[in-house]
């Protein structure tokens, strides 16, 4: 069965993200190492080796990672970072943010780190491709030997955002110097947004075969499991409860039962929008649970 979890809150601390996922029956989690929304987290990292975290921090999370069953946390970068801005301060101020993102996972030992490729703002997709490329080069440079990876994230194509085909995480990952360094996590509301069928069973292998003949499924990591409240094709990013959206259940059933990803990690990043969204967490695994064991 693949790991499945949610995106968890970490007020309280870090470790409060674990003990909710615990709670919640979950095998992983994903969690923000710092706020997404704002640069103060990322910012005050400078004299830090743990990108801003501290000690007890670190070893308040190790401690309680122990007491749990969970399996290969993962994270996301912040909301801000743009890796692929024209604009060269704040091209520079991501890329250092994107370091710090990194420096705080291998801290608290996670897996990997999800990140969007980044908005090309000029409209000039190709330049901001290469500008991704070149700063994740650098940052593993800076980073040389962390073991936390970084995934690439397929987006819904909103504006100017970039990795709404699979063409554009083919391309970085062919301009960086070490693709061995990153893989690909797959949302499947942001990819049935951007155009990809995700059901029946053949447009589903249909999808499947071009991101394998584009990047390799061996470059797939990690899955966002997502409903969508927009239609196909829609390039707008809105989340929707498994099987309450315009996606259906059928994509789901098909992805959880495909035993090339039965290990994988399945991210809830379903609406939490209410003081109680957290208690849907629950109600959305037990839904991709009936339907593996539906087949």
């Amino acid at each position: 069965m693949p790991l499945f979890g949610a995106h968890m809150s970490i007020a309280g601390g870090c470790y409060k993200a674990l003990l909710a996922a615990q709670e919640h029956g979950m095998d992983t989690l994903q969690l923000f190492t710092a706020s997404p929304r704002n640069w103060r987290g990322n910012d005050l990292t400078k004299n830090s080796r743990w990108g801003g975290l501290t000690e007890e921090v670190v070893q308040q999370f190790a401690q309680t990672w122990r007491t749990t069953t969970l399996q290969s946390p993962i994270a996301h970068d912040s909301y801000l970072i743009n890796l692929a801005s024209s604009d060269a301060f704040l091209y520079r101020r991501s890329l250092d943010a994107f370091v710090a993102e990194l420096e705080r996972a291998e801290a608290l030992g996670l897996s990997y780190v999800v990140m969007h490729p980044g908005t090309a703002v000029d409209g000039d997709e190709a330049a901001g491709l290469t500008r991704v490329a070149g700063a994740l080069d650098e940052v593993h440079e800076r980073c040389p030997r962390f073991k936390v990876r970084v995934l690439l994230e397929t987006t819904a194509g909103q504006g100017s955002t970039l990795g709404h085909r699979f063409e554009h995480l083919a391309e970085i990952l062919s301009q960086v110097a070490k693709p061995e360094r990153l893989g690909v996590c797959l949302d499947t509301c942001h990819v049935f947004a951007a155009g990809y069928p995700l059901a029946p069973e053949k447009e589903y292998r249909t999808t499947l075969r071009a991101f394998d003949r584009l990047i390799g499924l061996e470059k797939l990591k990690a899955f966002h499991l997502n409903d969508s409240k927009k239609p196909q094709g829609s390039r707008v990013d809105r989340h929707e409860h498994i099987g309450k959206g315009c996606m259906g259940l059928e994509p789901f059933r098909l992805l959880v039962n495909d035993r090339r990803f039965r290990k994988h990690i399945m991210i809830l990043e379903t609406p939490k929008e209410g003081p109680h969204d957290e208690d849907m967490d629950v109600v959305n695994l037990a839904t991709l649970k009936s339907l593996h064991a539906a087949g």
